[in-house]
């Protein structure tokens, strides 16, 4: 249980800037704290930096690049914030709003030219709740990429990252944190004083009293994120008097491959596929998002769909690399008909015929789903047994603009910060805010601002 305790006589040692948290948010903080000449120290949980950013896509969405210049895509910070309230129904702080939107480009483009990371935008197809393309990604269109690329600037900027260490207990002089307590794989504990303390030890998915408390709407789901993510800055929060917001907020997946439990790329729907439950028949307006999916899907019998694409729609989600495992290992099957692909899976070959006969060419389906055109479904039809998840929670810490800790009170704490999952983000109180990338996009964007104050 993680706790506040008044500061010991000594530290083990001291550090100018300790992270805890080695996902993208921790990486991110450190090089931008080392890059403004701190000293920094990062402690993981973990044995490697992985966290949830491992299990993403690596996707950051950012307006206004110079990337988006060269794919001929005409986007700005404004019109970034304006796509993220109306996602989330208005429901988000605007300082929060405008500091993600505005500086997710210029963070994207100093990772590109500081540190290499070769990003580029995926340009053949929408995210739900983005109004034009701008998610940028590394080329595996994988997290794991992402979270190694960034491992290994930290590592050339001569940053230290100490695994296996659980920070266990915070301490602190009144409002101001001077260090933390964590703990070795033998039990032993060491100390470390601090003249600033980032908290990027995400959210509190992986405490399932947590998700059944906070989250009871898809406390059923399968948990997808980082077991890892336990809830401690909640924790550390409470008996500081920090404020929270958005608790109930969270990120969700509705087409997670079952049982191989491999993510897959919502391009699959989004360029004209759709989901059906285990009667064969559509059930929801999946144009919403993958989040709000996740609810959906798991209210279906068995918590189970099958997502129905086509040859068409898997060369663009080949991109993937999590698509191209879940062809490697089997999870997605082709048919040259639909009652070939109904057998497959075990759906009633009539009922699956009459579904996908009554896909309108065009216009508003009686689900609410518009069809623009030109996105019929051809053979060889092609599909995926899937299950609804939990991926990462998105209510937290509440912060302001450069991730500085507010308290109940309204006044910040001085030396204070939380970023990505363990702050507040920007996907209003539930699931249907969940702009695609909104993890990521709180975790560079604070993280940056964090390291840097």
């Amino acid at each position: 249980m993680a706790d506040v305790q008044p500061s010991p006589d000594a530290f083990d040692f001291e550090v100018e800037t300790l992270i805890v948290g080695a996902g993208a948010c921790g990486l991110v903080a450190a090089l931008a704290a080392r890059d403004a000449g701190q000293q920094v120290l990062v402690i993981e949980a973990d044995a490697v930096p992985q966290g949830s950013t491992a299990l993403s896509a690596g996707l950051i969405p950012a307006a206004g690049t110079r990337f988006q210049k060269a794919a001929g895509i005409d986007d700005d910070p404004a019109m970034f914030a304006r796509d993220i309230q109306a996602k989330a129904h208005g429901e988000n702080d605007p300082v929060l709003v405008d500091a993600m939107a505005t500086g997710a480009g210029p963070v994207v483009e100093w990772l590109a030219d500081r540190f290499g990371l070769p990003f580029s935008v995926v340009e053949n197809f929408d995210y739900p709740g983005h109004s034009r393309r701008r998610m940028h990604g590394l080329p595996s269109r994988a997290g794991r990429e992402l979270i190694d690329r960034l491992r290994q600037a930290a590592e050339g900027e001569g940053i230290d990252i100490i695994c296996e260490r659980r920070a266990r207990t915070l301490f602190a002089d009144g409002r101001r944190i001077t260090g933390i307590a964590m703990t070795r794989p033998d039990g032993g504990v060491e100390t470390v004083g601090c003249g600033k303390l980032i908290l990027a030890c995400n959210g509190f998915g992986g405490n399932r009293d947590k998700v059944a408390d906070l989250l009871p709407g898809i406390s059923d789901a399968l948990w997808f994120g980082h077991d890892g993510n336990r809830g401690e800055a909640l924790d550390w929060g409470a008996a500081l008097g920090a404020a929270t917001h958005h608790l109930g907020a969270y990120q969700g997946h509705g087409n997670v491959a079952h049982p191989h439990g491999i993510l897959i790329t919502w391009a699959v729907i989004t360029e004209g596929g759709v989901q059906v439950n285990t009667e064969g028949q559509r059930f929801w307006d999946e144009s919403q998002g993958y989040s709000e999916a996740a609810r959906q899907v798991v209210a279906q019998p068995g918590g189970l769909a099958v997502t129905i694409f086509d040859a068409r729609i898997a060369d663009i989600a080949r991109q993937f690399e999590d698509f191209q495992a879940a062809e490697a290992q089997g999870a997605v099957k082709s048919a040259d008909t639909l009652d070939a692909l109904a057998a497959a899976f075990d759906l009633p070959g009539d009922a699956l015929r009459a579904t996908m006969d009554s896909l309108p060419e065009r216009g508003v389906d009686a689900f609410g789903r518009a069809w623009p055109g030109g996105q019929a479904l051809a053979p060889p039809y092609m599909g995926v047994r899937v299950t609804g998840a939990l991926f990462h929670t998105q209510g937290g810490l509440r912060t302001d603009g450069t991730g500085r800790v507010i308290g109940t009170d309204g006044a910040p704490f001085p030396n204070l910060f939380a970023a990505g999952g363990a702050a507040c983000g920007v996907s209003g109180s539930g699931d249907s805010g969940y702009l695609s990338g909104n993890g990521l996009l709180a975790a560079v964007t604070l993280g940056y601002a964090a390291g840097r104050a």
